[in-house]
């Protein structure tokens, strides 16, 4: 999804570790997030590790008896990190795009939400075309595939990328950018909190399977087919037993999954 705006990429360790059941666990995996996209992955100011995606880490480790541990790092230098082995899979809410196919290995899906757009509470914006978005500022995370949404279905606007989704809150809340792109969880669950209520959901956006992908799933590294096939199941196996919509449910008011695709 990213293209590269920082530098470097800092790696933070938080110190959580998970062990699944068993006693003696087949396996040891290191487990990589972003830790700033609430409400999938967030780093608490006390060093936790809370959202959708990481109790579903949780989830899927307790049914492949796999002890895991979490390692935040930041989104445009996540894919490398694996690559480089600093830790075996990412789950981070990663779209599975043909472009990321290309670097990583997935597994299937473990949910699939639309794109939206939020702007401010008095905007003048009444629709999201390109005719109507040329010349906005309209703010995305960048190296995302809501950023390669925004350069390709609003070829016009001014697009403006942040390392974060927190400071493109924060530009658009203080007025200097005229919307924001993201997934609809993300903008939804911000616009209905204190620190979002400057804002509203202007429109939900047709998905483009060759930007959106096929959802989100669990990278790994591109000659683990294996491992990647390990996590498939497991997520059959927490849908069938009903661990899926319990923390589902503890997040969202409705069907995340995105259908039985």
């Amino acid at each position: 999804m990213k293209i590269s705006t920082r530098l470097f990429a800092a790696a933070s360790i938080a110190a959580i570790s998970l062990f699944a059941g068993a006693a003696s666990a087949q396996d040891k995996l290191v487990i990589g997030t972003e830790g700033a996209y609430p409400p999938f992955n967030v780093l608490e100011s006390n060093g936790e590790l809370t959202g959708f995606d990481i109790d579903i880490a949780k989830a899927l480790c307790v049914q492949m008896k796999t002890e895991c541990t979490f390692v935040t790092n930041d989104w445009d230098g996540i894919i490398p990190a694996l690559q480089s082995k600093k830790f075996d899979a990412i789950i981070a809410s990663m779209s599975i795009t043909p472009e990321r196919q290309q670097q990583v290995t997935f597994s299937k899906k473990y949910y699939n939400t639309p794109p939206a757009i939020a702007v401010p509470k008095d905007s003048p914006l009444t629709e999201a075309t390109a005719a109507s978005l040329k010349g906005k500022a309209i703010g995305a995370q960048g190296s995302t595939s809501h950023a390669n949404y925004v350069e390709k279905h609003f070829p016009d606007a001014d697009e403006k990328l942040y390392p974060t989704a927190d400071e493109y809150k924060l530009d658009l809340t203080n007025g200097r950018i005229d919307g924001v792109v993201d997934d609809i969880v993300v903008l939804t669950e911000w616009v209905k909190s204190d620190a979002g209520s400057c804002c509203k959901i202007l429109t939900p956006l047709p998905v483009d399977p060759e930007i959106n992908g096929q959802g989100a799933g669990i990278a790994v590294r591109k000659d683990e087919q294996a491992l990647a096939d390990k996590f498939t199941t497991a997520i059959a196996a927490i849908r069938a037993d009903g661990t899926y919509k319990k923390i589902q449910d503890k997040y969202f008011d409705f069907d995340v999954y995105g259908g039985d695709k």
